[in-house]
């Protein structure tokens, strides 16, 4: 059985299908794939892509990465992080690109692609060679999309419908469309890990911020569980109900370094699942240390 194949096996054992791709960063050529040139939905992980922008801009001197910004009521779109404060919070551009990567807050999310520019993600795409990354908006456009695609007025009417509806009706909304929703391939995301990791991103001190915020995120049931100690995992998580990502770079203590893409598909309709997460994981590692 090769490596494929066993990862093949993974993601049936725990009734999943998808993606993977995972590169040794510094030598490219060397690399497990499974479906890695399908177009994807990519959700969260398209942040990775923004908050290089936002650490880009700030090195070049074009914003202040300490320049105040007040959240209030009606930036909040629900979640994590300022996206579930009560009250109004002035905070940092930084920090709000660390509360997009460490608990993929969408308020900060978008309050950020507001400052850098909402066309500038597809933009540095382009100019990295993603030629196969296409940006539709940020997270305000897709809960916006969401909605639409419901027939609810708002977040509270949509809580209310979502659970109502059959999974066909589901995964017929436009978010789970590669052509209409923000979406990849498992190839172009860990191209984009392995710029960032050799200073080719952008100036090295801007992949340098990128990497230390990845270093962040609190989500560790995917990758960073998979891994034995001394290994350290920098990821960006990615969920919609029924589809759960990471893309992240597992380095190894003899510096030798992988970037990883993984991606599943659930029947169920559920975020959290962490028998998913495991099987993603255990997929990711099998096949890093196929590499090693």
């Amino acid at each position: 059985m090769d490596v494929g194949e066993r990862v093949e096996e993974i993601y049936g054992r725990a009734g999943i299908s998808g993606a993977l791709h995972v590169v040794d960063v510094d030598a490219p050529a060397r690399e497990v794939a499974v479906r890695a040139d399908q177009q994807i939905v990519i959700a969260s992980v398209f942040k990775i892509l923004l908050v290089l922008e936002f650490a880009r801009q700030a090195v070049a001197g074009q914003l202040d990465p300490t320049e105040r910004v007040l959240v209030r009521a009606v930036d909040r779109l629900g979640g994590w992080g300022v996206a579930g404060c009560a009250d109004d919070v002035e905070i940092s551009l930084r920090d709000l690109a660390y509360f997009t990567m460490s608990v993929s807050d969408n308020t900060a999310a978008d309050l950020l692609l507001r400052r850098v520019g909402s066309d500038v993600p597809a933009m540095l795409a382009a100019e990295l060679g993603l030629p196969r990354t296409r940006i539709v908006g940020g997270p305000r456009q897709l809960v916006e999309v969401m909605l639409a695609d419901v027939g609810a007025r708002d977040e509270a009417e949509f809580a209310r419908i979502f659970p109502t509806l059959d999974a066909d009706r589901v995964r017929a909304m436009r978010v789970f469309d590669p052509e209409c929703a923000t979406s990849s391939t498992a190839r172009e995301i860990t191209r984009l890990l392995g710029l960032i990791w050799r200073d080719e991103a952008g100036p090295p001190a801007a992949c340098a911020m990128v990497r230390e915020l990845m270093g962040r995120q609190l989500f560790w049931t995917r990758l960073a569980a998979a891994f034995p100690p001394g290994v350290r995992v920098a990821g960006k998580t990615g969920n919609l109900p029924g589809l759960h990502l990471e893309a992240g770079v597992a380095e190894y203590p003899d510096g030798r370094r992988y970037a990883i893409l993984v991606h599943a598909r659930t029947e169920r309709l559920s975020v959290r699942r962490i028998d998913v997460d495991l099987a993603m994981g255990t997929a990711a590692r099998v096949a890093v240390e196929s590499l090693r």
